[in-house]
């Protein structure tokens, strides 16, 4: 594994900075986020790349003297913001001519979305993708020793680069990549181009990484991948992803585990096991089942039917009592028939949801579905949209609704508008309280006294 790739460029990088600024004071940088955790994450590391080299973090973008925006290209919406971001800072980039701006993330590893940018907005001074994004500081010292566009793009990588730096955005909790890529090559779905093939991490470097962690203060930890119960498949060692929970459940320090993203296909009886198991991993999981009809899901190369689904969360509800199941739900793929969806909504009732992430389809080129016949007219998708959302906000109220005068264990991770401290239960339930700020950060009892649909209001209980 390629290891400290970065380092001498981030050690001296920060002389020649400020020296070719002159602006006497530390340089700072935004890094706006769109898109997956796994984006969030590496946003994580482009800051601490950035803190490595000189520059002052910061949240507040009319501020920066570099700004990066990490991409997404799942769905259309996320493309149009970027485009729209962009238009609206070339006049203040204009007017400020040691203003820098970068472009990462799934976006630029598509060549239409680089030629655009390359065509219509030059003022852009960094492009690079996602499996290169370690080579930021050298892209960053080439821009500014050439002074032209500088355009990164790898259409693969085999390596993981280790011991990167990163900025957490909480004190008490992180996420931990442990495998990158996809092998799936679902019909409606980008990500396997964009984000490469299957790469699992070394247990040792995965334990490793947890272990500072833990050291540093981390009592949650997120474990992440695209598809996260294929872990291990290449990997000489053999170890799988049950495996490996069992494995971080033993690191000192560290009190509850979450993993995202599951594949339906891939959930094995050993992770099953381990969630009944493993107090540290939380009664959360969050499973994607896309479309209720065995047929769509054929069509959607998902590798499961409907009863397959239907099965696989029976056993998780017997398995680990008062677990919460989220998922996410399409609409409008192409083909779908008024049959098909009530199958979607037979789905969502009969496995009755704590939450759902609902969508339109969206036509990604390049993808098997941007080219099948019987593309769902736009206003019918919106039509069956619209009572899939009524359905799963209906549903997921009354999933609420259960755990009134319920006690439950939240880490308060901060503090709203309003003075009201804010936290995740172990079943990932947003729960609102009454506290004191020194209480972020820590675990607290809290006695739900009133369910909304999208969280829960409660009172602090004694210890």
């Amino acid at each position: 594994m390629e290891r400290n790739s970065c380092e001498i460029d981030m050690t001296n990088f920060y002389i020649e900075k400020v020296a070719a600024f002159g602006l006497g004071r530390d340089l700072r940088a935004c890094v706006i986020t769109h898109g997956c955790q796994m984006n969030a994450r590496d946003s994580e590391t482009l800051a601490g790349m950035l803190e490595a080299m000189g520059y002052e973090i910061t949240k507040d973008e009319m501020a920066a003297d570099l700004i990066i925006f990490n991409t997404c290209c799942v769905r259309e919406n996320a493309e149009n913001k970027l485009y729209g971001n962009l238009g609206k800072l070339k006049a203040r980039k204009a007017g400020r001519k040691n203003m820098k701006l970068a472009l990462c993330g799934c976006m630029m590893q598509q060549d239409a979305v680089v030629d655009k940018i390359m065509a219509s907005y030059a003022y852009v001074d960094i492009i690079f993708g996602t499996h290169n994004i370690a080579r930021f500081p050298q892209l960053l010292h080439s821009h500014m020793e050439s002074g032209g566009m500088i355009v990164d793009i790898w259409q693969d990588a085999k390596e993981i680069v280790e011991d990167l730096p990163a900025v957490r955005e909480f004190p008490f909790k992180a996420s931990v990549n442990i495998m990158y890529g996809c092998d799936n090559f679902c019909t409606f779905c980008i990500v396997p181009y964009v984000r490469g093939r299957e790469r699992s991490r070394e247990v040792a470097d995965v334990i490793a990484e947890i272990e500072a962690l833990a050291a540093d203060g981390v009592t949650e930890v997120m474990l992440l991948g695209q598809n996260v119960n294929s872990y291990g498949h290449g990997l000489a060692c053999g170890t799988s992803f049950a495996q490996l929970l069992h494995k971080v459940a033993g690191v000192k320090g560290v009190r509850r585990i979450r993993f995202t993203s599951s594949h339906p296909k891939d959930v094995s009886d050993d992770v099953i096991a381990a969630m009944r198991d493993l107090d540290k991993v939380c009664k959360h999981l969050h499973l994607p089942f896309q479309a209720g009809s065995t047929r769509v899901l054929k069509a959607m190369s998902r590798g499961y039917t409907k009863e397959d689904y239907i099965e696989l969360t029976d056993k998780l509800k017997a398995a680990v009592p008062g677990i919460a199941i989220t998922t996410d739900i399409m609409v409008g793929f192409p083909g779908e028939t008024e049959e098909d969806f009530l199958d979607t909504l037979d789905v969502v009732r009969r496995v009755r949801f704590a939450g759902a992430f609902t969508f339109l389809y969206s036509k990604r080129q390049g993808t098997a579905a941007a080219g099948m016949e019987n593309q769902v007219p736009e206003e019918v998708a919106k039509e069956r949209f619209n009572r899939l959302l009524a359905e799963v906000n209906e549903i997921t109220r009354q999933v609420a609704q259960e755990k009134r005068g319920m006690v439950l264990e939240v880490v308060a991770e901060g503090v709203g508008k309003n003075g009201i401290l804010n936290g995740r239960s172990d079943d990932n339930s947003l729960v609102h309280f009454v506290g004191d700020e020194e209480l972020v950060g820590q675990v607290v009892n809290v006695k739900i006294t009133e369910a909304r649909t999208f969280y829960l209001n409660g009172e602090l209980e004694e210890i």
